[in-house]
């Protein structure tokens, strides 16, 4: 069997496989609660291997890799060191008390948890619109995987674009939480496979010390504080912006709506620790930048070094192109792991945030939740289909935003026990994503992890200052009362 028809028989075997799962999904699939976080009958084991590789996503695996070729150790130590420690601390910190209430209240989404801890639709409504800013990580990830596609087939990459979304939209209508989740663990171990191989084949270009390798490039690139970057030149740039804003990146619906999907808080420890095993795995992937530009290879366009990468060192050989076809297979089931649980979290959203609250309560949710989808996927198509030149930092623009909005509030809403009053809430949330879009946009700040630190920070100080006022005001009320 040559790699061509090897190509596409793999290709059509995996999509038929996933196109199963999600059809043993739909089965399953009664409700838009079951569409939205399953029936709680799933093991921790595969929720914690379907978070690992929604957080992974085509941003650790085709995007971010970029980010490393160009700036070098910095961007690895961003990415890969404070973001596995700011996951980590995360679900330390929230996980048992956002299942405590999400199970108490049945919650499908983080709009509904808030409105559930802090009585404010309102507040709730507010949180549902932000949510929507996920929608730049839909185009990252089609953009992505658009790239991937033509390095596989002979495509342009808007044709790929539609392809892509196609089969995606396809087998999450069917299952929703469920074809989300078997097919993400299907993913998952493809994914731990290529990471593992990819890491050790390209382990050979350090010549056995990494340091003096990385030194042959310059160093500024082998610095753990790149002077000459204008992304990762500090403490703050590097660690403390990529620790906070990750911290805070697992508030995402996407993410940490995964919790919801326990059975109980037996549960917590193994998930947990499968998801931090899992991740931290998967960041070996970004060595791959280090790898391209140890090689010799002069790539233009940071988005694509990656594919450029994959193919000048699997293009030559007959055994290197089955190769090929399996990691870019894999690496386009790292997108749609990702993409799938957006889908699956923005029309659970919307249906039970937006539309019910406004409108018809009595409206038939399981179906609206995959017109949503559709929705959805015309808007993502519209964005990605002349993408800005650096994809990654425009997602980033969003999604940290909505990161930099939803700390405080959940945060407060999971480890203060008592009331906690919601304008205050609601300033922190509008000063935490107003202050990130002007650092970035008008600003000067060109990391958006900097320009979301610095509006956590200003946020979660307004929310500590305003909380402090309250208490003391309260106490104020009662001894006078008393007097």
């Amino acid at each position: 069997m040559g790699p061509e028809i090897f190509k596409y028989l793999l290709t059509g075997g995996y999509a038929l496989l996933v196109y199963w799962l999600s059809w043993v999904g739909m089965r399953r699939t009664k409700s838009v609660e079951g569409f939205s976080i399953g029936n709680k009958d799933m093991s921790p084991y595969v929720v914690g291997i379907t978070l690992a590789a929604s957080i992974a996503s085509t941003a650790t695996f085709v995007i971010n890799p970029g980010f490393v070729y160009t700036h070098g150790l910095s961007a690895y130590i961003h990415y890969a060191v404070a973001g596995s420690l700011g996951i980590l601390t995360a679900f330390v910190v929230l996980t048992r008390g956002f299942l405590r209430l999400g199970e108490a209240q049945q919650a499908l989404t983080i709009p509904q948890w808030i409105y559930f801890r802090y009585q404010s639709r309102g507040l709730s409504l507010f949180f549902a619109f932000i949510n929507l800013l996920s929608i730049t990580f839909v185009v990252l990830i089609l953009v992505g995987c658009s790239l991937l596609v033509t390095g596989l087939f002979p495509v342009e990459q808007k044709t790929a674009l539609v392809l892509v979304l196609v089969f995606v939209f396809s087998y999450v209508l069917m299952g929703g939480t469920y074809a989300h989740a078997y097919t993400n663990t299907l993913q998952g171990v493809m994914m731990l496979l290529v990471t593992a191989g990819l890491f050790l084949q390209g382990w050979k270009y350090f010549g056995g010390d990494p340091m003096a390798a990385l030194q042959s490039v310059g160093e500024q690139y082998a610095a753990p504080f790149n002077a000459n970057s204008d992304l990762y030149f500090d403490f703050f740039s590097v660690f403390l912006s990529g620790f906070v804003v990750t911290f805070a990146l697992m508030l995402q619906p996407h993410i940490l709506t995964k919790v919801l999907y326990l059975r109980s808080e037996k549960d917590i420890g193994r998930f947990i620790g499968t998801t931090v095993v899992v991740g931290t795995l998967f960041t070996l992937m970004l060595m791959i930048g280090f790898y391209a530009r140890l090689s010799g290879l002069e790539i233009d366009a940071q988005d694509a070094v990656v594919r450029e990468y994959l193919l000048a060192e699997f293009g030559g050989t007959t055994l290197g192109a089955y190769l090929l076809v399996f990691i870019f297979i894999t690496l386009l089931a790292a997108g749609m792991s990702t993409l799938d649980g957006i889908l699956v979290s923005l029309s659970a959203m919307v249906v039970n945030d937006i539309v019910r609250p406004l409108g018809n309560s009595r409206i038939d949710g399981l179906v609206l939740s995959r017109w949503v989808l559709v929705g959805v996927g015309v808007i993502g198509l519209a964005l990605a289909w002349n993408p800005p030149p650096l994809i990654g930092l425009f997602a980033q623009k969003g999604v940290y935003g909505l990161a930099a909005a939803s700390l405080v509030p959940v945060l407060f809403g999971v480890l203060v026990q008592r009331p906690v009053p919601v304008w205050l809430m609601g300033t922190c949330a509008a000063v935490g994503l107003g202050l990130h879009l002007y650092l970035n946009l008008l600003g000067g700040v060109s990391n958006p992890a900097v320009s979301a630190t610095w509006a956590i920070f200003a946020s979660l100080c307004i929310g500590l200052i305003g909380l402090f006022l309250v208490s003391v005001g309260g106490r104020t009320k009662v001894l006078s009362a008393g007097s």
